[in-house]
């Protein structure tokens, strides 16, 4: 295992009133490494990935980057947590292009000027298979060419960490592998990445393997 911190998750417990959606969980995953995290709809996945990307505060636990406390989303952000929501989460009234160029507006990235700033986007679209897509409005897009855009939006990022949720679901065979190797190129550029996943293909190609259940965390593969 890569000797470098990654993403530490300690005793992390999230609850909505006095319903425990995650439940004392605890893991690392170092850089460089792909963590696959299955289980069925409610048992926790997504209020896991969304407490490390400190878009919901935990109610016991901490999350840590190379050491450093993630606290809130801004937070998170700027230390370089990525998150593709379940969902997409894309503004529909925008393009393509402008998804992507949201999230880069707070990041340095932009200060190496606007040319920088496309060639980023435009690598990212075509990465996903959608170069002739980025100036189309997000509802002109299908399902699946919106999970793709999210996809891409979180590749620009070039993130530290990158938490996908369910990122594979709406795509065909196809466009399935072409996302799950874009995951693994992530995690060769030094990325640690997690994904939540009920695709047994996902989890059988990732590093390691953990289910939830009820809010509880059970490795099925260590990393």
């Amino acid at each position: 295992m890569n000797s470098e911190q990654g993403i530490t998750a300690t005793g992390l417990t999230v609850a909505y009133g006095e319903l425990v959606a995650v439940a004392d969980v605890s893991f690392r995953v170092p850089p460089g490494f792909v963590l696959a995290v299955s289980g069925p709809s409610g048992a926790g996945k997504s209020s896991l990935l969304w407490a490390l990307a400190g878009a919901v505060a935990p109610k016991a636990g901490t999350v840590e980057l190379d050491g450093v406390p993630v606290v809130d989303r801004p937070g998170a952000s700027k230390q370089g947590v990525v998150l593709i929501p379940q969902g997409n989460g894309l503004a529909r009234v925008l393009t393509a292009r402008e998804n992507l160029a949201l999230p880069l507006l707070s990041l340095t990235l932009l200060a190496q000027g606007k040319q920088d700033v496309d060639r980023v986007i435009d690598k990212a679209l075509a990465a996903v298979g959608l170069e002739e897509s980025g100036n189309h409005l997000v509802e002109e897009l299908s399902g699946g060419e919106q999970q793709r855009v999210a996809v891409a939006r979180g590749l620009a990022q070039q993130g530290r960490v990158v938490l996908a949720d369910e990122s594979t679901s709406e795509l065909d065979s196809t466009n399935r592998e072409r996302v799950l190797d874009l995951l693994r190129r992530e995690a060769e550029r030094g990325a640690a990445v997690i994904v939540a996943t009920h695709d047994p293909s996902v989890a059988a190609g990732a590093d390691g393997h953990a289910t939830m259940d009820e809010g509880h965390l059970s490795w099925q593969r260590r990393l």
